[in-house]
């Protein structure tokens, strides 16, 4: 499989707050979003010649960048779960890279609250002659990383209650590198001992361990590096881009442990690849990871390669992957703080990066960052998609 990297160049992005848009509309989000990325990489909408859309919401499907008036371009739906931000830059990118078109727009964007929506939907069963019977109860999603964090915790020997230490570690960072981020949902420093007391909804992880619900959308534009020069010389590079889909149902396997993601291992390993990363702790400057529970942040570091296998509560108890750390993670305040519209997630993982290794970051910034990584899972156990990216300077 040939290389990606190198021959795609984001040359402008643009990123909405996010939160509870209740007086604005999905299209509202995304003519914020994309005019923001317009002016950014100094075009205007008819320099785009086809637009990759990410969103959960089908009802817009490519509609829903209609209000840009793009002028009869391809625009293109994606829906990948929480990796669908993601997906839409890895097939927008894929087109570029071909050279089938030369400037290209792609946004993701979600207006959950309108929804009516609460949360992660309860996931169907995941034996698959039980999912057309429907004799096996679902199993919603805070319980089914329960089911992970309590048996990562036995499988290495950690006592529970310093593990729920460890996990509300990683929530009371990721608040508060949230609240240095004006774009930020929930701007509010917590303690380890409010995420401790707070209600729990699936044991052991509380209230403040799952990210909240929130709107938003995210945009960026992408070129070939002799393109990007004539707009700019500080343009962003993709060095590699994995996507890995379960193909197979990770309970009825009897060789699993429940004590990593295969999807997350193999996409890593394939961007890795293409970027030329072999030291991912020490070669990765800064880090989004999906946190959509504290677990799954704790259970990416050792799936990315940051920690040792049952070493990462080691890493975040020495304030590994906190701001002044060796390896930032979640700079913009992750899904925790940030918030996570599933269809925007991904491409505002890529804009934290993006003003990170431009040095656009204020008060989060990471000191002389070079190589950023981006990381997504979505799905339920057996039929996750992961979604990995990683990005550098044009000198990098």
């Amino acid at each position: 499989m040939e290389s990606i990297k190198d021959r795609v160049a984001i040359i402008g992005m643009g990123c909405t707050k996010f939160g509870e848009h209740w007086e604005k509309s999905f299209h509202d989000l995304v003519i914020d979003s994309c005019y923001q990325a317009f002016e950014d990489a100094g075009i205007g909408p008819n320099d785009v010649q086809a637009a990759w859309i990410g969103t959960n919401n089908g009802y817009h499907r490519g509609t829903g960048l209609m209000p840009l008036h793009l002028a009869n371009i391809p625009i293109t739906r994606i829906e990948n779960a929480c990796a669908t931000g993601t997906d839409a830059i890895r097939n927008a990118a894929y087109a570029v890279a071909a050279g089938v078109y030369d400037i290209v727009l792609v946004s993701g964007v979600e207006k959950t609250k309108d929804y009516g929506f609460s949360g992660l939907p309860v996931s169907p069963p995941s034996y698959p002659e039980m999912a057309m019977s429907q004799t096996r109860p679902a199993v919603p999603m805070p319980s089914q990383f329960a089911l992970m964090a309590n048996r990562y915790f036995h499988h290495y020997g950690i006592d529970p209650k310093q593990g729920k230490i460890s996990l509300a570690k990683i929530s009371v960072k990721n608040h508060h590198n949230g609240t240095l981020n004006p774009l930020a949902h929930m701007r509010k420093e917590i303690t380890v001992e409010q995420v401790l007391k707070a209600p729990m909804i699936a044991k052991p992880l509380g209230l403040l361990d799952c990210c909240g619900v929130s709107d938003g959308a995210a945009a960026a534009i992408l070129t070939r590096p002799e393109i990007a020069e004539r707009y700019r010389d500080d343009y962003i590079l993709i060095k590699g881009l994995g996507v890995a889909c379960g193909d197979e149902y990770a309970q009825t396997n009897p060789d699993y442990n429940w004590t990593y993601w295969k999807e997350n291992i193999v996409a890593a390993d394939r961007a890795y690849k293409e970027a030329g990363i072999t030291n991912p702790r020490e070669q990765i400057d800064v880090a989004e990871v999906h946190d959509c529970f504290t677990i799954n942040e704790l259970l990416s570091y050792e799936d990315l390669g940051f920690s040792p296998r049952g070493k990462a509560s080691d890493d975040v108890d020495s304030g590994f992957f906190e701001l002044d750390g060796g390896l930032p993670v979640n700079p913009d305040g992750g899904l925790k703080s940030f918030g996570h519209p599933i269809g925007a997630s991904g491409i505002r993982m890529i804009y934290e990066i993006y003003l990170q290794l431009r040095g656009e970051a204020g008060p989060r910034q990471v000191s002389d960052a070079k190589t950023g990584l981006i990381h997504n899972i979505g799905g339920w156990p057996g039929a996750f998609t992961s979604a990995v990216g990683i990005f550098g300077r044009r000198e990098a």
